[in-house]
């Protein structure tokens, strides 16, 4: 099997607009941009690379996206996916994934005699960096997030004395701080746009001197990926999100849909999961996938839809992206040699 790039597979040019709502065919209106982010593609190819030029095994601390698909095809290529840098023997590589670890893991590693490639994503890298420079200055820091989700488990392992997690308007309540004068917010990259300004708006009612980062810590993949899935909420009856279960993005675009009005939006990983009973009286289905999706999945539920009717797809474009990130500068290093010398150490 090939690489999982992002490069989306060709999309049949848009139909006609001008039908009336009685003879339209049945159709898709499938989502520009959907899929891949930069940090994604960055993470897969960098599993990829890695495995190619120091061969099997190759440690993962956890996924390296949150995607089922992507996990079982780099397992078949030789990554071993661990819990815990602790796990992997001693002289091996072991990889961080996209979403950021803290300190104390990169302390595990070097103690565990492992060299490293940190995949983390540029943009929770930012994140990361934010939460330095706030807790140098002594500010407390408003983490906007969800409990239990590895992206904040790492930034927040960045400064745990003066970071407090928010997981959501409801935590407001409960949020004290040293002084009032001296706080900042900060967020999970992969939030609900719309919830997470809700959140900000409920700290800032409590705190009105509260601080915004510098620019926004939610990231553009997962800002315009919501924003074509209301665009797509607003014009089909069913709204289908190909995307694993622990993939937090994945799950907001499904939200934001439901938010926005579409009757029905559902979460699948694969186009067998589809309900064939979903499509009653359906003519227009909004498709689209997660950030760390795959476009071949997408492609999937395309073919199993147009065997089902749905034979006219049209585009639904809201942005282009062209960011990408170059790799982790350790792929440029030999290695297994390196790790061969920390055991000898």
């Amino acid at each position: 099997m090939g690489r999982m790039t992002a490069t989306p597979a060709p999309t049949p040019e848009p139909a006609p607009a001008d039908r009336s709502a009685t003879d339209r065919p049945k159709r898709v209106l499938l989502a520009a941009p959907r899929g891949y982010c930069a940090g994604v593609d960055r993470a897969v190819i960098a599993v990829e690379k890695a495995l190619e030029q120091y061969g099997a095994p190759v440690y993962v601390r956890h996924e390296i996206v949150h995607n089922k698909y992507v996990v079982q095809t780099l397992e078949r290529k030789g990554a071993i996916f661990v819990d815990q840098a602790t796990e992997v023997p001693p002289g091996n590589i072991v990889m961080f994934s996209a979403h950021g670890v803290a300190p104390t893991v990169h302390e595990e590693a070097r103690q565990g005699r492992l060299a490293t490639i940190d995949a983390t994503c540029p943009l929770v890298t930012k994140v990361h960096k934010e939460a330095v420079r706030y807790a140098k200055e002594d500010f407390d820091i408003l983490l906007i997030g969800h409990e239990g989700h590895e992206e904040v488990i790492g930034t927040s392992g960045e400064a745990p004395d003066h970071i407090q997690l928010v997981d959501g308007p409801e935590d407001v309540a409960k949020v004290e701080v040293r002084d009032p004068s001296r706080v900042v917010w900060l967020s999970q990259t992969t939030l609900s746009v719309d919830e997470t300004m809700e959140t900000v708006d409920a700290l800032k009612t409590k705190f009105p001197q509260l601080i915004s980062p510098p620019s926004d810590d939610i990231c553009y993949a997962t800002q315009n990926r919501q924003i074509a899935i209301k665009e797509l909420a607003g014009q089909a009856e069913l709204v289908i999100v190909v995307g694993s279960k622990n993939s937090s993005n994945s799950i907001r675009m499904v939200e934001v849909a439901k938010q926005a009005g579409v009757p029905a939006a559902y979460l699948v990983d694969f186009a067998s999961e589809i309900d064939e009973s979903w499509l009653k009286g359906v003519t227009s289905v909004g498709l689209s996938s997660g950030a760390s999706v795959p476009d071949v999945l997408v492609q999937e539920v395309l073919e199993w839809l147009a065997q089902r009717g749905y034979l006219d797809v049209e585009l639904v474009k809201t942005a282009d992206e062209t960011l990408t990130f170059s790799l982790p500068k350790e792929l440029r290093r030999d290695l297994r040699a390196e790790a061969a010398e920390l055991v000898k150490e």
